[in-house]
C-alpha cells in the first residue's frame, strides 16, 4: 500500500502530483532529566522532568501535473497528523523548519521535517456519552498512560466528583447555565469562549489506564466524555 499522511484532516493522497517516499520511524520521546551528584554517595539522583518535542522527517516526491503552491499550502502550520504506518494514532505537530521547495521541483524530491509533541493519541476515538446517569459510570482510557480527558457536564447546583471513589473537583454551576467542559488538557473549566475556573475547585482529573469508575454527588442529567488516550 502506498505510504500517506492526514495533516489538519486533509489526505496526502488528494495532493496532486504529492508522493510520500518514505514514512518517519516510530520512535520513544527523550525525558528530560536533572542529574544531582552528591559527593560521597554511589550512583546520581535523577529527577524526571517530562518528555521533550522532537522532530520527525518525512520524504516526499512529486509525479506529473503536480501544483507546487498546493504542496507549499499542505506542509503549512500546525495541527493533528496521522501515519500510514500508524493509521490509528495521531500526532500534534508544527511545521517550523525551512523546507527547500527548489530541490522538490529540480530533483523530484525534500525532507518535510516535523516538529512533533512526545505522546501520540487515539486517532477518531470514540465519545463516550451517559444520558441520565444514576450512580456511576464507567471510562475507558484505552491508552498505555494517564490520559487528560475533556468532560462535559450538563447539570445544576453544586457537583462534586470524584474517580475511583477518590475527590477530584468540585464545580457550581452559575444560575441559568446547565453545562460547562471540564478540559484537564488545556486545563481549563469553559463554556463557549467563557472561563468557567472560578466555578470550579480542586482537581483537574487525569485517567489512568483501563477502566476509571466516576461517581458524583448533586445533579448530573448528561456526561460527555473524551477520553484522549495516549501512547508514548
Amino acid at each position: 500500500m502506498n505510504n500517506y499522511v492526514i495533516f489538519k484532516g486533509i489526505d496526502s493522497r488528494t495532493i496532486r502530483g504529492l508522493i510520500i517516499q518514505e514514512l518517519p520511524s516510530i520512535a520513544k520521546p527523550k525525558m528530560r532529566v536533572s542529574e544531582t551528584v552528591i559527593d560521597g554517595v554511589d550512583g546520581s539522583y535523577i529527577e524526571e522532568l517530562g518528555y521533550e518535542s522532537y522532530d520527525k522527517t518525512l520524504k516526499i516526491g512529486l509525479t506529473r501535473n503536480y501544483d507546487i503552491d498546493e504542496v507549499i499550502d499542505y506542509f503549512n502550520g500546525e495541527g493533528s497528523i496521522v501515519f500510514s504506518n500508524e493509521p490509528d494514532k495521531y500526532y500534534k505537530v508544527k511545521i517550523i523548519n525551512q523546507i527547500n521547495y527548489e530541490r522538490l521541483v529540480r530533483f523530484k524530491e525534500a525532507t518535510v521535517k516535523i516538529r512533533t509533541q512526545p505522546f501520540k493519541y487515539l486517532y477518531q476515538e470514540h465519545k463516550q456519552v451517559f444520558n441520565n446517569p444514576t450512580e456511576s459510570i464507567t471510562i475507558i482510557n484505552n491508552g498505555f498512560l494517564d490520559s487528560k480527558p475533556i468532560i462535559k457536564l450538563e447539570g445544576s447546583g453544586t457537583i462534586e466528583f470524584k474517580i475511583d471513589n477518590v475527590a477530584i473537583f468540585s464545580y457550581t454551576f452559575p444560575n441559568n447555565e446547565s453545562e460547562v467542559f471540564i478540559d484537564s488538557d488545556k486545563q481549563d473549566a469553559y463554556l463557549g469562549n467563557v472561563l468557567k475556573n472560578r466555578n470550579m475547585n480542586g482537581e483537574f482529573p487525569l485517567l489512568k489506564r483501563g477502566k476509571n469508575i466516576i461517581t458524583w454527588t448533586g445533579t448530573i442529567t448528561k456526561i460527555e466524555v473524551i477520553a484522549n488516550s495516549r501512547w508514548l
